[in-house]
């Protein structure tokens, strides 16, 4: 079942009051949703599948060339001149199943993808096909203080591409706090994967290749275009441990540490 608002008793934010909403609101752009339903409907995971799920602005694109270069290893062990992270931005050696895969073709041909084959989602756990859940699976959890300040830095970008206004710090904390933010609130995202792992429990020298360092100043993503049109460069920034101490204020920080305590508290995960 896809993710939506639950109901409350308050009124919800003046962003959500909407009189088009339902009770049920997904937190998908329509095209999205297209290409999320049909995966839901139509995609057949294999036990030798790998997955790589986060939220956004969660460091993907730099998982995705870890993930991608480890798989491939044994492909190019002779030597990484000719390795596809030199030449290809990590979003197009490892394709979002819901975000291009199912939008492009509701019924796409996978027979192309060599086993094990590398997908990724932002979908939370309860919106995933069935035949994913049965997966095995490893978590890595990144600082809610990083994620924000990574999400505001990235959506601006976006919107000064498309010569908008951007958005202030304050007001994007304000939505993501309360939850508004694509496939839903970051807080349940986490804890939806988190509690599966509990329920269902299960060093490689890449360093050089995949440090971001190297992957920033890579032509490929200093200049080029993924396929939907977004430019390379806005899918790394900096890539550092607590870069969010140099924008949150202590208000801030007390405010996303008090939901972080408030959400996760009972759940034993700890960030």
């Amino acid at each position: 079942m896809l993710t939506h608002l639950e109901t409350s008793p308050t009124l919800p934010p003046k962003y959500l009051q909407d009189d088009k909403l339902t009770q049920e609101c997904f937190w998908h752009p329509a095209k999205q949703l297209q290409g999320v339903i049909a995966c839901q409907k139509h995609f057949e995971a294999q036990n030798s599948d790998i997955f790589l799920v986060t939220t956004p602005k969660y460091g993907t694109t730099w998982l995705k060339a870890i993930v991608f270069a480890l798989v491939k290893r044994m492909h190019y062990r002779r030597g990484m001149e000719n390795h596809p992270l030199f030449r290809n931005n990590p979003h197009d050696l490892v394709p979002f199943l819901d975000l291009k895969i199912y939008v492009e073709n509701k019924t796409p041909d996978l027979s192309s993808f060599a086993s094990p084959r590398l997908f990724a989602t932002h979908l939370p756990f309860n919106s995933l096909p069935k035949s994913c859940t049965m997966l095995h699976a490893r978590l890595l959890f990144k600082n809610p203080k990083d994620t924000f300040v990574s999400i505001w830095h990235f959506s601006n970008k976006l919107r000064l591409i498309g010569n908008m206004e951007t958005n202030s710090l304050e007001d994007v904390l304000d939505r993501f706090c309360k939850g508004v933010s694509n496939y839903g609130p970051f807080w349940d995202h986490v804890l939806g994967y988190w509690k599966e792992s509990l329920e269902n429990p299960n060093k490689e020298e890449f360093l050089t290749l995949c440090s971001f360092g190297n992957l920033r100043n890579l032509e490929v993503n200093k200049s080029g275009k993924l396929s939907s049109g977004e430019e390379n460069e806005a899918y790394f920034r900096r890539g550092e441990v607590g870069d969010w101490k140099n924008f949150l204020t202590a208000e801030m920080v007390d405010r996303i540490n008090s939901l972080a305590e408030e959400k996760f508290g009972a759940s034993r995960l700890k960030l």
